[in-house]
C-alpha cells in the first residue's frame, strides 16, 4: 500500500512537472536575504541636498584646525602641556587665517592643519579680546591655501538657511546645518566684554568647532561660530556666530596694524542707575555721568566736563557734577555698556553728535572721535 501511495505522488509531480509553461519554483539559498535584489541606483538629489553639498565642496578646502599647545602648572606646581582645539577660515593666499581669540589665547604653541592634512607652525598676527577674534599666519604654498569668501551680515532675515563648517572633537571639516534663529543677540565673552549683533542659530556647533565659518547658501561666509549654551559641552541647537561685518572691520585692522583702531571720548565715570538718580537728584534717569575727562581727549577738545566735587552716596564717594552723557548719534546711552557698543561701530577720525546734561540744561556736542591711547586707565 505505501508503495502505489509513493508511485501516485511521484506521478502527480511528474505530471506537474510537465504541464507546458510550468517550472517548479527553485529552492531558496540560505544565503538570501527575503527582499534583497540588485543594488538599488542612487535616487535623485533634493535642491537641498545639492545646495549642501556645493557648498560643502566649494568652502571646505579653506577651514583649517588649529591645535593650540597651552602650558598649566599642577599641583606640584610642574609645567603641563595641554593641547586644545579649533577651527579657522582661511582669509587669503598670505596665509592669514580667522579664528577666535578664545582658541588661541594663552597658547605657547599654535599648529594648522589643512584639509589636505599638511601641517604648518602659525604666528599671532593680532587679536582683539572684546570681540572674541584673533587673526594667526602659516607660511605655505598659495596654491594650499583656499580662501573662504565674505558674504554681508546686514541684510540677514530669521530663517534664513545657514550652514557650519569646523571640526569638532577633531573631526575635520565637518558639515552641520540650520537656520538663523534670532539677530541681534548680546553674549558675553570670557573677558568680559560684550558683543553685539550676535547671530543665533541651530546648527549643530560642538567643541572644536569655535572659530569655523557660518556660511549662507551661496557659500559664503557671514559670521565666525564661537560659542554656545549648553549644559552637557555638546550642542544644544543654541550657537552664537561674531556677524562678518564685525569680523572683517576686526581682521583688516588686525593685519594691518596688529590690533583694532578703536574710536575713544577719553572719558571715566559712572553709569546712572535709578539710586544713583535719585539719590544725586540727577535731571535723567539714565545715562553715563562723567567723573573724569583725559587731557588731551576728544572730551576735552568738545568742552565736555568731569566732577567738579564729592558727594557721599550709601557710605560711597561719587565724583560728581560732570556732565551726563544720554544720547550718542541719536541713541539712548544707559550705561558703560551702551556707550562702548555706539563707539564699537565707529572708527577714529569720524565725529558724532552727542547729548548731555549740564546741571538741568540739555546740550548738543559735536566730537571728533580719536583713537584709544594705550595707557592703562583711559576707559573710553
Amino acid at each position: 500500500m505505501t508503495a502505489l501511495i509513493s508511485a501516485v505522488v511521484t506521478l502527480v509531480l511528474l505530471r506537474w512537472d510537465l504541464v507546458p509553461g510550468y517550472e517548479l519554483p527553485a529552492r531558496p539559498s540560505r544565503n538570501t536575504v527575503e527582499g534583497a535584489g540588485p543594488p538599488a541606483s542612487q535616487p535623485p538629489l533634493s535642491s537641498e541636498e545639492e545646495t549642501n553639498i556645493r557648498v560643502y565642496n566649494k568652502v571646505s578646502p579653506g577651514v583649517v584646525n588649529i591645535t593650540s599647545i597651552v602650558v598649566e602648572f599642577d599641583f606640584f606646581l610642574s609645567p603641563v602641556a595641554k593641547p586644545g582645539t579649533g577651527s579657522g577660515a582661511v582669509l587669503d593666499r598670505d596665509g592669514n587665517i580667522v579664528t577666535n581669540y578664545h582658541v588661541i589665547a594663552s597658547a605657547r604653541e599654535l599648529e594648522v592643519a589643512l584639509p589636505d592634512q599638511t601641517k604648518y607652525s602659525a604666528t599671532v598676527v593680532g587679536q582683539d579680546p572684546p570681540n572674541d577674534i584673533a587673526v594667526i599666519r602659516i607660511n605655505a604654498r598659495s596654491d594650499r591655501l583656499n580662501p573662504v569668501p565674505l558674504g554681508e551680515s546686514g541684510g540677514l532675515r530669521v530663517g534664513q538657511k545657514v550652514l557650519a563648517i569646523g571640526n569638532p572633537f577633531r573631526l575635520q571639516n565637518t558639515l552641520t546645518t540650520g537656520i538663523i534663529s534670532s539677530l541681534g543677540r548680546t553674549i558675553q565673552t570670557d573677558s568680559g566684554d560684550r558683543i553685539e549683533n550676535i547671530i543665533q542659530t541651530d546648527a549643530a556647533i560642538n567643541p572644536g568647532s569655535s572659530g569655523g565659518p557660518l556660511l549662507n547658501t551661496a557659500g559664503e561666509m557671514i559670521g565666525i561660530n564661537t560659542s554656545i549654551v549648553t549644559t552637557s559641552g555638546g550642542s544644544l541647537g543654541i550657537g552664537f556666530a561674531v556677524p562678518i561685518n564685525t569680523v572683517r572691520r576686526v581682521v583688516n585692522d588686525l593685519i594691518k596694524h596688529g590690533r583694532v583702531l578703536r574710536p575713544s571720548l577719553g572719558v571715566d565715570g559712572y553709569s546712572i542707575t535709578e539710586h544713583l538718580s535719585t539719590g544725586l537728584d540727577l535731571p535723567v534717569d539714565h545715562g553715563v555721568l562723567v567723573a573724569r575727562v583725559y587731557r588731551g581727549s576728544a572730551a576735552e577738545s568738545s568742552d565736555i566736563r568731569g566732577a567738579s566735587e564729592v558727594a557721599v552716596l550709601s557710605n560711597e564717594r561719587y565724583l560728581v557734577g560732570g556732565d551726563i552723557i544720554s544720547q550718542v548719534d541719536g541713541k539712548d546711552i544707559s550705561s558703560w555698556d551702551d556707550l562702548r557698543s555706539v563707539l564699537e561701530g565707529k572708527r577714529p577720525g569720524e565725529t558724532v553728535q552727542i547729548t548731555i546734561y549740564r546741571g538741568r540744561s540739555k546740550l548738543e556736542k559735536s566730537v571728533l572721535l580719536t583713537e584709544v591711547p594705550r595707557q592703562r586707565g583711559y576707559r573710553f
